[in-house]
């Protein structure tokens, strides 16, 4: 099979004598090769399934390289937000190809914002099941029954849908990460949800090129966001939002804290981190969304 495209019709082709049939005739050659590449690619995903081995199939690392690529080369007046949706849906088919692919999303309200959003990024007929706590949908992917858990943002309460990440800091088996955060197209259409949800699944985050961090830590109750911030930075860290949760009844208080660039447990810096606030906890990270340049 030719994977080659057949050249596109030049103005001189497009005589009154052929017109609109041989403009039609052009979409169907066009379909026709972009049907065959997509043939191929499925192909090679399942010759990198084989190499793989098995694990998670979800790489939302290398997926994000691939988006930002596609958009910087992109030009014409297909709509940037088109490139984003058809590659969606077709990496999500590619997941689906190397195993079972099961979404748990947590749904909260009524209004169906985090399902919409899955089924946004995740592709329309990914399965999925919906639970109304997030401890619910993480069951599923401890018990092996989902691939992933989409959640509400984390909060500073103590308990309630954003607390979920408290139960991140206790590294149980299977060890759970944070591995993407949602929507990854920051440009939102009318009638789009407008909600932010993480993703947690069972296998660490890979590097995008341009991601932030979580990092958990346990520390003293009366310690201060200025105090934590200092320490970060003094340790070669570049923080963002801080999270402190202060339970009335416990002496030691939860703190998260997004810093920029892929950190894993290794990272030298963690241990400068250490002497001054104790030990920290990857909780995992994500690919910085991404937005267009022009509406």
């Amino acid at each position: 099979m030719s994977a080659t495209p057949p050249p596109l019709a030049t103005n001189q082709d497009l005589s009154p004598e052929n017109g609109l049939s041989a403009l039609r005739a052009e979409v169907d050659r066009l379909d026709d090769a972009l049907h065959e590449l997509l043939m191929q690619r499925a192909a090679v995903v399942e010759r990198v399934a084989a190499v793989k081995g098995g694990g998670l199939a979800l790489r939302p690392g290398r997926e994000a390289q691939i988006i930002r690529r596609l958009l910087a080369r992109h030009s014409g007046r297909l709509p940037q937000q088109s490139i984003v949706r058809i590659w969606r849906e077709l990496l999500a088919a590619t997941c689906a190809m190397q195993g079972n692919f099961v979404l748990a999303v947590c749904e909260p309200g009524e209004a169906f914002a985090f399902t919409q959003l899955a089924r946004e990024h995740f592709g329309a007929l990914t399965p999925l099941r919906q639970h109304p706590s997030p401890a619910q949908a993480i069951a599923e992917v401890s018990a092996g029954s989902a691939s992933l858990a989409i959640l509400p943002p984390p909060e500073e309460a103590a308990q309630g849908a954003g607390a979920w990440w408290q139960a991140l800091l206790h590294r149980d088996n299977p060890r759970m990460y944070i591995i993407a955060r949602l929507p990854f197209w920051l440009n939102r259409p009318e009638g789009a949800p407008r909600v932010t949800a993480f993703v947690v699944a069972a296998a660490a985050p890979d590097p995008s090129g341009d991601d932030r961090s979580m990092l958990g830590l346990e520390v003293p109750s009366e310690l201060s966001r200025a105090r934590v911030n200092a320490a970060f930075q003094a340790a070669g860290f570049s923080v963002g939002q801080i999270l402190l949760c202060r339970p009335s009844s416990e002496a030691l208080a939860r703190l998260l804290v997004d810093v920029e660039g892929h950190v894993t447990s290794d990272d030298p810096r963690l241990a400068a981190l250490a002497r001054e606030l104790g030990p920290a906890v990857v909780l995992g990270g994500y690919a910085v969304p991404i937005r267009a340049e022009s509406p």
